[in-house]
């Protein structure tokens, strides 16, 4: 079976890049997922209730249990937030430009003459295993940081169809 990767390459259009690549990080849990969540959680934390209905006690548990439901609501909307991030990578005959959007950071932009771009991986000694660097215009630059060991890897080899390899 084969996995589904969190990037794609885009088809390319007239006038644009001869290739576009877009990066993203992986979400374990999608949105209906995290509403399913929520609601079963809700659910979860009403048990203890049931045998306080009708007593002071519920008055004493309620303001602790949804503290806790609202607290586990905005951890996760606050990784969502987090982890809006996209990488997208174009590749001209001429230029190659990679941008970084984060919701929280300004663009990060690189470009470079394609001729002269090396794509390395470096297995290790980089700040995770099997980091990917586009090295070019005086500059050595990350791609998909966020991805995973496997993820990179498999990154590396669709790259190294476009770009040159470093040794």
């Amino acid at each position: 079976m084969e996995r589904a990767l969190p990037y794609e390459w885009i088809p390319p259009e007239p006038g644009g890049p001869i290739h576009e690549l877009h990066l993203w990080p992986h979400r374990s849990l999608p949105k209906r997922g995290f509403a399913g969540f929520i609601a079963g959680t809700f659910v979860l934390l009403l048990v203890p209730l049931y045998p306080a209905l009708g007593s002071p006690v519920l008055w004493g548990l309620l303001p602790f249990l949804m503290g806790t439901l609202w607290l586990l609501y905005w951890a996760i909307q606050r990784s969502y937030r987090d982890g809006e991030v996209l990488e997208e990578l174009r590749i001209w005959p001429d230029n190659v430009r990679l941008e970084r959007h984060s919701r929280r950071d300004a663009t990060q932009e690189w470009e470079a003459n394609p001729h002269w771009v090396l794509v390395a991986l470096h297995q290790t000694g980089g700040p995770v295993a099997n980091y990917v660097t586009l090295r070019g215009a005086g500059r050595e630059v990350e791609i998909g940081a966020f991805l995973s060991d496997d993820e990179r890897v498999d990154l590396y080899g669709e790259l190294t169809r476009y770009l040159p390899i470093r040794e």
